[in-house]
């Protein structure tokens, strides 16, 4: 019975040397396959890809069983949402044309069996974020990505391979504490009227009760394998063994 609603974030596929990305893609795809019977939506928050850069005839290569169980799920009838993080935001229209489905740049606001969701990479929230803030709005600048696309794909795509880099040891430095912003924006959210505020970025699992509702991170496919399901009236953290 398609029931339930499925959340993974920042698996960050292409990281690792070949032989761990092979293990890693296929987790991720025995994953999909085991809440095929289950899932009525699934939401990538994110970071589904270390690095993602598209061109108009050109896209990174690899990942063909990912996208393969994708196309399985997408024509079972499962909705999958697509949240574009801080590694994998330059999109085209390779997962519209080819799966139908339409990425999102900035939050999903949703309800799920009367409860209120919002939904976030996560990037940008932390209070020691703000140089990350001014390097994303020249990132994601329509005019500077048309000027990048003018380098020839394997620049162009290693260039972006060293920036994701340099992102994730900025990312990795941070020191998230109990003050590291994205709980206090999750706070502020519930205070909104949010029953869940769901994100990923941060890489370190974690369901936290505050007031009436609930942050939830994600975790990771780098170290923990974590996802989120909400079914009927319970959200629960899991870990896929992987």
């Amino acid at each position: 019975m398609n029931d339930s609603f499925y959340f993974i974030s920042d698996i960050h596929l292409g990281l690792e040397s070949a032989e761990k990305e092979k293990f890693k893609e296929k987790a991720v795809v025995n994953f999909f396959d085991s809440v095929k019977e289950k899932a009525e939506e699934i939401f990538i928050v994110g970071d589904l890809f270390d690095c993602w850069i598209e061109y108009r005839y050109v896209v990174p290569k690899g990942f063909y069983r990912l996208f393969a169980k994708i196309s399985e799920l997408v024509e079972s009838g499962i909705k999958i949402n697509y949240l574009a993080g801080n590694h994998d935001f330059w999109r085209g229209n390779f997962f519209k044309d080819e799966f139908g489905i339409e990425i999102c740049h900035n939050e999903i606001i949703r309800e799920i069996n009367g409860k209120k969701f919002f939904i976030h990479h996560g990037d940008g929230f932390a209070y020691n974020d703000s140089g990350y803030r001014f390097i994303k709005k020249i990132l994601r600048n329509k005019t500077c990505q048309k000027l990048y696309s003018l380098l020839h794909p394997d620049i162009g795509i290693r260039l972006a391979k060293s920036t994701s880099e340099t992102s994730r040891s900025h990312t990795n430095e941070k020191d998230y504490s109990e003050k590291d912003g994205m709980k206090d924006f999750a706070e502020k959210k519930i205070r909104e009227g949010f029953d869940y505020v769901i994100m990923g970025h941060r890489h370190i699992p974690h369901v936290q009760n505050i007031n009436n509702g609930y942050y939830v991170n994600l975790g990771d496919w780098i170290d923990y394998y974590t996802y989120g399901v909400f079914r009927e009236q319970t959200f629960e953290l899991k870990k896929f063994s992987a």
